[in-house]
């Protein structure tokens, strides 16, 4: 039935998925292997990934491996930069813990190098089969420990020779002259064996019987299934290896991989089934399905959905090794398997073009949607709640569970004797697991108008404050409660409560104009638009339901149309019993920050000190366009916030916009305290794997000139913090044996931290389910020269002063406040909002 819809199809240079299998099928393009079909690419073998390793372009892997955008971090080094932190960068306050981490000694001789070697056939061989197997049948000559890629060939140790010329002969009686050259000759700290190290162990892994599916490995074997949402987990790992202060260390983490238990064809059919026409279905088929994400368990496989052909079956025939074969009988043929559904239309995928050249046309690839499997969850999936708690369930893994599951893997390669000796042949051994000392520096006092509050933890203080007065409030006098007819009852209770709440905190409400819409967007904004003046200070809206195409309407009419401070919430969640006092509350700590009151503060010494969030995204419409939110602080309390959103393309770097922003900032800073700071410390958030060389030699120029302009003689000192949220390390506190999350206020800064860099993690969030992940934080420049426990502690300070939430958080406020910024430009508004609103936190 699927097969009688048509619409038009982007298959300008389609290729079947046959075609695609020939190409990726084995290990990849650019992996490094040691096994004859250890290689996939083109004949001719001319396409490498090139990375630096010194001065030098040398040929590795990528696929597999570590990908290059994480390479290109591993040659900076800027703590020598550094004077203060360049002898040691621990600092010694707080209480000493025993940490255990999920990094395991990786041991190496210290004298282990990597050989480095180009291979030259004599006369020019195109098969990169064949090379293999020409240039190994030298096994003697070779050793066991070996890895070639079709051009650059790596051994364990070092040839008699600097050229070494060998003759193999081929099938037909041909000799072949293999001319073999020694380019480097690499020691174990080089960023090219890092990455080697990388693609060594993931091709133990593979000896586990596990399967790639995008950068980890996962067990297919081992599923747990989840009927009662029709979902599979596949459990697997996510693994790097790095050079640490501890020395080299494989770090691993337990992952898993969502599979939805129905096809895209189950998908298909259903949708079919709801839909009342072809040319409907054949629309809502392709937005729904456009984007996603699927897996084909013929090969365990994932493939982007770019399009769907309604005029190919898996009747339709293609060409392979020169002949036509249906899809039918490829399937059957290639993997035994059965195609039931004749009529259905075929899924279009793009591949990952390894190709140097940019403007070559994209190669394209049909997939069979009864073969396929959605991976990951919808946007209605993650919002039902027990769905999502039992999935929770399953992959949010307590620390002792965790522990578990990677002793489990140590043993199975331990255990293995292909993986043993993959390792032996390269000398290398899994060693035991890394242990640490970490320290919990001291909590924080929380300071509200006239009282210091002592909270039980830092995880949460909201019965603290509850009651107390909030440091400064702006009057509410002028405002609207825009609302519809059947809500009535639901606005004169939310307003009574925000008057008891308001009171208790010392934020005096009047009483709002009250506006009673029609049901529809069109009627809110006919009411915005008529009863909005110059004196409005903020507009509540109740809406009837969570229809993000009307929330996002009425934010984007009052972020650039009528710019003011507003506030959306939902009817139902006011109707939830025993909660709307709570929800008040909330809301009424929203409101004050919208219209620039200030809620608490922590105490902290430095004075004449500005501190800065950045962060990035994509623009949710428009993936060309980066969403750059800057948000910094205008007064010594660190209660007031100046913000600015710059949207811009993605081949313009972030530190274009840097200029602007920060101008706006010290200008706002001046206005108020008739002075400049004389201290800025930025904390950068959204840098992506590989970005870091960008950031310092770029971006940290950009904000020194910025500088500079705003007054020649201008010197402020300064310094640059990468924060990354997500990582691979993990960190237990080992208590008699036991092991649970660190406490609040753990920071680790030695043995898993690098010897190059001026970092430390810190745990500023409480896991109340599963394990905690710290924040990783990176002093890329730094001329304030603060102590490393003075930069410390004042990272975990600025953790306490979200107003969203009273209590810490995983990262520094004002990077908060920026992702939350970017997340409503990039989600909602796709315009850069009126800088009529850049003194408000309006986007809380």
């Amino acid at each position: 039935m699927i097969g009688r819809a048509r619409v038009k199809s982007r298959q300008s240079s389609s290729l079947s998925e046959s075609d695609e299998s020939r190409q990726t099928d084995g290990p990849g393009l650019n992996h490094i292997s040691n096994g004859a079909n250890g290689i996939n690419q083109n004949g001719n073998g001319r396409h490498r990934a090139t990375v630096s390793a010194g001065m030098q372009a040398v040929s590795v892997a990528e696929r597999g491996g570590m990908t290059r955008r994480n390479y290109f971090d591993l040659g900076i080094n800027t703590r020598e930069t550094m004077a203060h932190v360049k002898d040691d960068k621990k600092g010694s306050s707080g209480t000493p813990l025993k940490i255990v981490s999920n990094l395991f000694h990786f041991d190496i001789s210290r004298d282990w190098q990597l050989y480095q070697y180009r291979v030259v056939f004599s006369p020019e061989i195109e098969s990169v089969r064949l090379r293999f197997a020409l240039l190994y049948s030298h096994t003697d000559l070779l050793g066991k420990a070996r890895a070639f890629d079709g051009i650059t060939l790596f051994l364990a140790r070092k040839l008699d020779n600097k050229v070494t010329e060998v003759t193999s002969e081929k099938r037909d009686g041909q000799a072949v002259k293999i001319t073999i050259t020694l380019q480097h000759q690499l020691p174990a700290s080089s960023p090219v064996c890092v990455q080697f190290f990388n693609i060594t162990f993931k091709k133990v892994l593979k000896m586990l019987s596990m399967h790639q599916v995008g950068r980890h490995y996962y067990n297919p074997a081992d599923p747990v299934h989840i009927p009662q949402h029709k979902l599979v987990l596949w459990p697997g790992f996510s693994s790097s290896l790095m050079n640490y202060e501890a020395g080299l260390a494989l770090s691993a983490d337990i992952s898993h991989k969502v599979l939805r238990n129905d096809t895209v064809l189950d998908f298909m059919n259903d949708l079919y089934n709801r839909t009342s026409d072809d040319r409907r279905f054949t629309e809502t088929c392709t937005k729904e399905l456009v984007g996603q994400i699927v897996l084909t368990r013929y090969n365990n496989k994932t493939y982007r959905i770019e399009d769907i052909d309604f005029s190919v079956n898996p009747t339709h025939t293609f060409k392979k090794a020169g002949t036509e074969i249906s899809y039918v009988d490829y399937y059957k043929e290639q993997y035994d398997v059965k195609v039931h559904d004749l009529g259905q239309p075929m899924l279009v995928s793009q591949l990952k073009s390894k190709l140097p050249n940019k403007n070559a046309e994209p190669r394209m690839v049909h997939i069979l949607p009864e073969l396929c499997f959605l991976t990951g969850l919808s946007s209605q999936a993650k919002s039902d709640f027990r769905l999502m708690k039992d999935l929770a369930s399953e992959t949010q893994l307590t620390p002792p569970c965790r522990q578990q599951r990677l002793l489990r893997l140590v043993d199975s390669i331990q255990r293995n004797k292909e993986a043993c000796l993959e390792l032996e042949n390269w000398k290398m051994l899994l060693g035991k697991q890394v242990t640490v000392t970490g320290r919990v520096v001291p909590s924080e006092k929380i300071l509200t108008f006239d009282q210091t509050c002592h909270p039980a933890t830092a995880a949460d203080w909201s019965r603290e404050i509850r009651n107390v007065k909030i440091i400064e409030s702006q009057p509410l006098n002028d405002w609207l409660m825009v609302y519809s007819s059947r809500n009535a009852d639901v606005a004169e209770k939310l307003f009574n409560c925000l008057q008891k709440v308001a009171s208790g905190i010392g934020f005096r409400i009047e009483f709002p104009r009250l506006v009673q819409v029609d049901e529809g967007l069109s009627s809110v904004f006919r009411a915005l638009s008529a009863h909005i003046r110059p004196d409005t200070q903020l507009v509540l809206c109740i809406l009837s339901s969570n229809q993000k195409s009307n929330y996002d309407a009425i934010k984007k009419f009052l972020c650039l149309d009528r710019p003011v401070p507003s506030q959306c919430v939902l009817a139902r969640t006011l109707n939830k019993q025993n909660m709307m006092m709570s929800v008040a509350t909330k809301i009424a700590l929203q409101m004050n920050c919208k219209l620039g009151g200030e809620l608490w503060t922590v105490e902290i010494p430095l004075k004449s000190l500005m501190v800065i969030g950045i962060d990035v995204n994509r623009d949710g419409l428009d993936k060309r366009h980066t969403v750059v939110g800057f948000v910094a602080n205008t007064n010594g309390r660190f209660t007031r916030w100046y913000s600015r959103c710059v949207i811009q393309t993605t081949n313009v770097e972030i530190g274009d916009c840097l200029r602007v922003c920060m101008q706006g900032a010290l200008r706002c800073w001046y206005e108020i305290n008739h002075s400049l700071p004389n201290r800025i410390v930025i904390y950068r958030d959204g840098v992506g794997d590989g970005q870091l060389q960008l950031l310092v030699e770029y971006e940290v120029p950009q904000v020194l000139s910025s500088l500079q302009e705003h007054s020649p003689d201008y010197r402020p000192k300064l310094s640059v913090v990468v924060v990354r949220k997500r990582g691979i390390p993990r960190i237990f506190l080992e208590d008699n044996g036991k092991l649970q999350n660190p406490p609040l206020g753990t920071v680790v800064d030695s043995g898993i931290t690098r010897s190059e860099w001026y970092d430390f993690y810190l745990v500023s969030q409480v896991a109340r389910q599963g394990t905690v992940n710290p924040t990783y934080y990176n002093v890329v420049f730094d001329t304030n020269g603060l102590k490393p426990d003075h930069m410390q502690r004042l990272t975990y300070k600025m953790c306490h002063l979200y107003y969203n939430w009273p209590g810490v958080i995983a990262i520094p406020a004002p990077c908060q406040y920026a992702h939350k910024l970017t997340f409503l430009v990039g989600q909602s508004i796709h315009r850069e909002p009126s800088v009529q609103l850049s003194s408000k936190l309006f986007y809380l």
